[in-house]
This record gives C-alpha cells, structure tokens and sequence, in this order.
C-alpha cells in the first residue's frame, strides 16, 4: 500500500505511476473521498471537544451545587438540566458522523489497494515486455549440428513427462514428471537449497494455504485476484499461493521488530499453484506455462533504507544467477521496463535462460524490490536505533523453479543420440549418473 499522506502531497506522481504501470486507479476520486472523510472527522471531533467540555461543566455545577444557597440553587438545577440534555443530542449527530466516515474509509481502501507503487527513475521507460532492456548475458550459446529435439519430445522419447495423461487426470496445463523427469526436478531444488543455505539465508517449510489478509498485504489481492485458487468449498477465504513469497514476506505481518535482528533472509521451497486466467492459447505446449509447480523462493526484510534495499536487490539476484552458474546454462538478467512492473514493485529485473527450441532467451526468474509497498500492507515494522518505529522494506526472488526449469536442462544439455547429459552440479544428488539414456 502506498503513503496516503504522501499521494496527498504528491497526487501527479502516483497519477503518472499509474499510467506508467497501465493500472486503472482512480486517484481523483480516491482524494476526493479522502477529504470529505478527513472534513467530516473533523466535524466529529469538534463534537467530542464539545461533549468532554460539557462534562467539566457539568462537573463544576455539581461543585457549585453543594455550596450554593437555596436561592442559588435554582438557577444552578436549571442550567445543569439544560447541559445534561445537550450531550444526548452531540451522542446522535456523533455517531452520524462515524458512520459517514466508516463508509467513506471502506471507499477510500478500495481504491488504495488498487494505487500502484511509483517505479524507481531509473526503471526503463516501456509498455510491455517487449520493451524491457538487457542487462548482463553469461555462457556462451552452443551450436548444435544435428537436429534438435524440444523438451516435450525428450521427456517423451525418455520418459520424464507425460502430459497426455497429466491433461487426462487434471485438465489443461496439467502434466507428470516420470523417473528421470521426476529425479532431475528434485535435484535442481535441493541444488538450489544448498545455494542458499551456503549464503546464510534460512530455510522455512511454510503454509501454501493462506488467508485473505496474507494475499492483500503482500500485493497479489485484489489485482491479480483472478489468479489464485481458492478453497470455495471450505472456507471462501482461503487461498493457495502462487509463491512461497507469500507466506515468507507475511510471516511476520502485524509486528514489531528489532533493528538488530534485521535483515531477515528467508528462502522455501513449496508447491505453486496458478489459475494462468488469461493466458488462453499462450505458451500451451509442454510444461512452460502450467498451473502447479515447485519453486524456492528468496525474500529479504530489511530497513527502511532505499540504498540498502538496492544492495540487497543486487545480491538475491546474484543468488539465482548462481545456480544457473552453477547449472552451466547461458542466460541473460533484463532490467524490466514500467509497463510490465506490477503494482508493489519500484524496480524488478528478470533472468532469461537461454531454450533451445525457441531459439531465444525465456523467462525463469523475477527478482523485485518493493520498499515499503507490502510491509504497510501487512502493518510489519521495526524499532530503529533512536527507537522510532518505521515500516520495513522487501524483497524476493526466484532462486529456482521447476519444471520450467527443466527446458533448458533438457535441450540444453540433449545429444545426437536422444541422451541428454547430467549437468556436473546436479550428479551429487543422483547418485553420480552422468547421463539418461531412453529405458
């Protein structure tokens, strides 16, 4: 959520963020509402002053009344019965006044939730994807000089993934990982998560189901709602995640902590799931665009600091370019232009990993930085060193998720013969085999 003080002072800015982002958020209105509501409290709170300035009145009669004469008194009775009448009538234009506010607040929420955080300046100009801006390659692209082979028609031909009955069993986008598909998808996470556990991050096992406040506070509700499945049958409320991002970055919504104890660094490895509502015809084939997944997931809580949560920007995204190192895969980290930020992120860079039989470089990876966007969300804040408390800033990224994955290592690494070659990192955990071979 973004700063409703700041969006005040600073309308055009949020305005052009919007635009930017190509997010519908009424920003006119959302002012509009916010300063009726602000007069209108405003109103209610003279009303108070008055009621408590009444009661010490009425106290002070009261006083008076015990000393005063029998000709005194009278008037006093009077004056005392006309002041205790008057709150009971403040008491109903009061409550008037809370009720126009509360419902006002319900209509200023509702269209906060939809303001998207303004990209950092530095955030390529851009309407889609198309237009997101090279940063850095590494590896060298490998020319092949016989007839390559797709990662459908390997994982066939080998038995790794069988679509066909995973469309039978679950519908579209739905597939199995088999024997050595199976095999080669448990070995690159636990590559993964020996990566991050080497660069001193913490392994949670977190909830995939969630509850709604988790999905607001860290940005996926309500834009994107479309997107999660929820248990409808059960509890209308509760959601499984796309992203272990959730549940880590929401761990410790509503809290307080230490400046000490920060920087959080976080990592799981948890199931995915995604709807793809929208993606009708796009990126069908094969296991690319599916709707459940494995995943290891990095997320950063830090301080309130924009050059900090920069360095540390750069550092989660070092961390998954290392297993692709790792992996020996050619890829390329892109700098993500404003029309394909989501709404929380000021700055996001994706990997591409080089596919074979698209010819191209495709997305893998996404690593963002939000500043405060999802920790006002989920009120998670921290006690600085003069003892102010101030929210904190976030960040995740990708360190590996599978079967997406699994294309370029398969066509990657495919030979002549239809074997395709182990990668070196990952025959630790595959009991030293250096190739699969069709049965």
């Amino acid at each position: 959520m973004v700063d409703l003080k700041d969006l005040r002072e600073n309308p055009e800015k949020y305005k052009k963020a919007a635009q930017l982002k190509r997010i519908n958020a009424d920003i006119d209105k959302l002012l509009e509402l916010d300063s009726r509501c602000r007069s209108l409290d405003q109103q209610r709170q003279t009303l108070t002053a008055e009621k408590n300035q009444i009661g010490k009145q009425i106290g002070q009669l009261a006083g008076q009344l015990k000393k005063a004469s029998p000709e005194q008194k009278a008037a006093l009775e009077e004056q005392m019965k006309k002041l205790q009448a008057r709150p009971a009538e403040l008491k109903v234009q009061e409550q008037r006044l809370e009720d126009e506010v509360a419902g006002l607040q319900r209509q200023i929420d509702e269209i906060l939730l939809t303001v998207p955080q303004p990209p950092d300046e530095d955030v390529p100009l851009g309407k889609d994807d198309t237009e997101n801006v090279e940063v850095r390659r590494w590896g060298e692209v490998k020319k092949f000089d016989f007839p390559l082979k797709d990662h459908e028609q390997l994982g066939r031909e080998l038995g790794m993934i069988d679509i066909e009955r995973g469309v039978k069993l679950a519908g579209t986008r739905s597939y199995f990982l088999t024997g050595w598909g199976a095999l080669l998808h448990q070995a690159v996470l636990r590559l993964a998560v020996d990566v991050m556990l080497e660069r001193g991050f913490t392994l949670m096992n977190v909830p995939v189901l969630v509850r709604e406040p988790a999905m607001l506070g860290t940005g996926y509700f309500p834009l994107g709602r479309e997107q999660a499945y929820a248990l409808t049958n059960e509890d209308p409320n509760v959601f499984l995640v796309g992203t272990a991002e959730v549940s880590l970055t929401a761990y410790h919504m509503d809290e307080i902590l230490d400046v000490k104890d920060l920087p959080k660094k976080y990592f799981a490895q948890s199931s995915c799931f995604r709807r793809e509502a929208g993606t009708y015809g796009k990126d069908t084939a094969g296991v690319y665009r599916i709707h459940q997944f494995d995943k290891v997931e990095q997320v950063i809580v830090c301080r309130n600091d924009v050059e900090e949560s920069k360095r540390w920007h750069e550092h989660i995204t070092a961390n998954a370019e290392a297993v692709l190192q790792k992996l020996e895969l050619p890829y390329r980290v892109v700098a993500v232009c404003t029309g394909d930020l989501g709404q929380g992120q000021v700055a996001k860079y994706d990997i591409e990993t080089w596919m074979p039989s698209r010819g191209n470089y495709s997305e893998t990876h996404s690593s963002s930085r939000f500043y405060d966007f999802q920790a006002r969300r989920l009120n998670m804040r921290y006690r600085d060193e003069d003892g102010k408390v101030k929210f904190c800033h976030t960040l995740n990224n990708t360190v590996i998720a599978s079967p997406r994955i699994l294309i370029p290592i398969m066509e990657y690494y495919q030979n002549a013969d239809g074997s395709i070659t182990i990668p070196a990192a990952l025959r630790q955990y595959l009991g030293g085999a250096e190739r699969i071979s069709k049965p």
